[in-house]
């Protein structure tokens, strides 16, 4: 087992406390098992299996259409985890399950923006056969990704961003593809609870980060490491003004897990965290602090006239219903979780594992 994961999933069961044994002797499904959030899932559930007294049963999908991670083949092997290749698009029937998390969908921008339509039919035809699967086969409950992206581009009076801000959205822009059908997806999550008592809950992921997220994924931080650690120049393609707050992965898992068991149906949560708010310029020289590197910050126009299309100038959530709520409280700064991402990409510099 990744001992930066393993870490990262102590923590998160020693914040969950008491609450870890609601999985005992319970089947979880689990669909994009080899992404980001999948590989943190995983390695909870493993680490709860090999430490709890009762195990529970976890059914990890994924269609692995960008390749089979390392771990996952060391995963495979811990009592209680199945691994299965499926695309959560495909028609027939899944397996009966307590408790569903449905993680498979692409993330970043520049693959879905590669894969629009890959990414909406995994966004609103999988999310389908799933709800139908849980109509069928009643869960104990249904944890849903939706995304911040849902917001647009926030206007400044509603930065920190509450759940029942409706959004700034272009339907048809070249985000559109993933933020709309992630706006539909909700849709489809409390239509499901509302007339079928569907128990699913919706988790709005803002800016996680921490071991585990690809150093290929082409999302911000993982280029910033990539450039540093090749010695190059960090580039933005941008005046590096917009700004995000980020949340560390422990810290996520443990709100999206605290959403799956609560009693909460068809509600939305924010996970993340509310400061630091930062801009990708501060955030460039933050990486090149961690690391020690020897590089610049400069700063280039894309050869994409879309690149900054619909990109929101501000991200920032008020999770105050999340603390309210779910008792989640997010705790890893920011130093310290770019410090642990790091140590993860110099132990796997290639890319291929990470």
């Amino acid at each position: 087992m990744d001992q930066h994961l393993k870490r990262d999933a102590a923590e998160v069961m020693a914040g969950l406390g008491e609450a870890n044994s609601r999985f005992a002797g319970k089947t979880v499904l689990l669909t994009g098992c080899a992404g980001f959030l999948g590989s943190h899932f995983m390695h909870y559930f493993a680490l709860l299996n090999a430490e709890a007294g009762s195990r529970c049963r976890l059914i990890a999908q994924d269609n692995f259409s960008r390749g089979v991670p390392e771990w996952i083949a060391q995963l495979r092997s811990t009592p209680g985890v199945e691994v299965e290749q499926r695309d959560v698009v495909s028609p027939g029937e899944l397996p009966a399950a307590d408790f569903i998390i449905h993680a498979a969908s692409i993330a970043s921008p520049i693959y879905y923006r590669l894969h629009p339509l890959e990414t909406m039919d995994a966004n609103v035809d999988g999310l389908r056969n799933l709800l139908e699967h849980a109509r069928r086969h009643p869960v104990e409950s249904f944890l849903y990704f939706s995304t911040s992206e849902i917001y647009g581009d926030p206007d400044p009076g509603a930065i920190p961003t509450p759940e029942t801000y409706r959004g700034f959205v272009s339907c048809t822009g070249p985000r559109a593809c993933y933020d709309e059908s992630k706006r539909y997806g909700e849709t489809l999550c409390t239509v499901f609870q509302a007339v079928h008592k569907t128990p699913v809950k919706i988790a709005r992921p803002f800016n996680n980060y921490g071991p585990g997220l690809k150093i290929t994924d082409r999302r911000v931080l993982p280029d910033f490491f990539r450039d540093v650690m090749s010695g190059r120049n960090i580039t933005l393609l941008s005046d590096g003004r917009a700004t995000r707050t980020f949340c560390y992965i422990s810290d996520a898992i443990s709100g999206y897990l605290r959403a799956l068991l609560s009693a909460h149906d068809g509600e939305p949560f924010n996970i993340g965290t509310e400061e630091p708010e930062i801009s990708m310029r501060e955030l460039a020289e933050r990486v090149v602090a961690v690391t020690g590197g020897k590089v610049s910050v400069e700063y280039r126009v894309s050869d994409d006239p879309k690149y900054l299309t619909d990109n929101p100038q501000r991200r920032c959530p008020d999770i105050g219903k999340a603390r309210r709520m779910l008792g989640y409280e997010p705790r890893i700064g920011l130093d310290e979780g770019l410090r642990r991402m790091y140590a993860y990409y110099r132990d796997y510099p290639g890319g291929s594992d990470s």
